[in-house]
């Protein structure tokens, strides 16, 4: 959530509710004690009407309503920009909120203020929102952006091999280095995808049941044509704006199987502490060293039309991160 100072007051303006897990299994600074007064005003990013981000986006001081009952109040430290976010301020994503609205919808925090009734955490410790057998080897395309090298090093965690997609680019050779380097084992272009040859590349390694999709389009077509007979490729990103496109023998004859996935619908469809234990085993990847973030530039919040603008140019590899501090 794109907001310095308190979130998660019961009547705050604008600014949504959600429900809250701990991030203190995650690494993060030692702290001997922690206590704050709740603002009553904080500072956000508020878009009034649908458009471009970096046009429509204002940097905003409202009111804050004062804690009580089950109320939360927390003091947000820094939030990612993912492409879902722009998406919902241009209005094209498939949840929209209530405008006006704040940007936003994942990041990490601090508690500084509970109601009465609250038990289950205290002013001082970190959350993040809540409501934010594969086979020997997985193939995916975007594999640059932030949830492909999380796939690459969760697969390499879990001793899977990963065929990673990837536009070619006049420094392509940096990038599969940096991805080889995360845990890859094996990176090619949309091109190369499409050459005969990549039938000779499955003789040295089972060929993936899982393929991920967050692009759309011809990639879409070239990853089904690689997957196995029986494999599903899971669609949860459309970044070329084109339809998935499937062969139809393909469907039939290799009985492959398509399926979208959205991250809000499957935390309404599955129990909150399936959730909670899919963020820890990410949290103990992270304290392993297995699981890193992808490479960040963190701007403040008030230069959010630098980090809007940044983050929706072509070839973007760094994830611009709203600072708050």
């Amino acid at each position: 959530m794109w907001v310095c100072g308190t979130l998660w007051g019961a009547r705050a303006p604008v600014l949504m509710r959600q429900r809250l897990l701990p991030a203190s299994s995650c690494s993060r600074p030692a702290t001997a004690s922690y206590s704050a007064s709740a603002p009553s005003r904080v500072r956000a990013l508020v878009y009034e009407h649908h458009g471009q981000p970096d046009k429509v986006v204002e940097l905003k001081d409202l009111e804050l309503a004062a804690v009580s009952g089950s109320d939360v109040h927390v003091k947000m430290l820094a939030a990612p920009i993912n492409p879902s976010d722009i998406n919902m301020i241009q209005g094209n994503y498939g949840l929209l909120p209530q405008l006006p609205a704040v940007g936003g919808n994942e990041g990490v925090g601090r508690v500084v203020a509970v109601g009465s009734n609250v038990t289950s955490m205290k002013p001082g410790d970190w959350v993040i929102p809540a409501d934010a057998g594969l086979g020997d080897s997985v193939i995916q395309n975007a594999s640059n952006s932030g949830v492909g090298q999380a796939v690459i090093q969760i697969a390499a965690a879990l001793g899977l091999r990963t065929i990673n997609v990837v536009r070619d680019r006049p420094d392509i050779q940096k990038l599969i280095d940096r991805l080889k380097h995360l845990g890859a084992e094996h990176v090619v272009t949309e091109e190369e995808l499409r050459k005969p040859e990549m039938k000779n590349f499955f003789k040295n390694m089972p060929q993936p049941r899982l393929a991920l999709n967050c692009v759309g389009g011809k990639s879409t077509t070239e990853l089904l044509r690689h997957l196995a007979p029986g494999g599903t490729m899971v669609t949860y990103g459309g970044m070329a704006k084109q339809p998935v496109t499937a062969s139809v023998s393909q469907l039939i004859f290799k009985d492959l199987k398509l399926r979208g996935f959205w991250m809000s619908q499957w935390k309404k469809a599955h129990d909150p502490d399936q959730f909670k234990e899919l963020i820890l085993t990410l949290c103990d990847f992270i304290r392993r060293g297995r699981l890193v973030a992808p490479a960040c530039s963190e701007v403040p919040l008030q230069d959010f039309q630098r980090a809007l603008e940044a983050s929706m140019q072509p070839f973007t590899s760094s994830k611009q991160i709203l600072t708050m501090g």
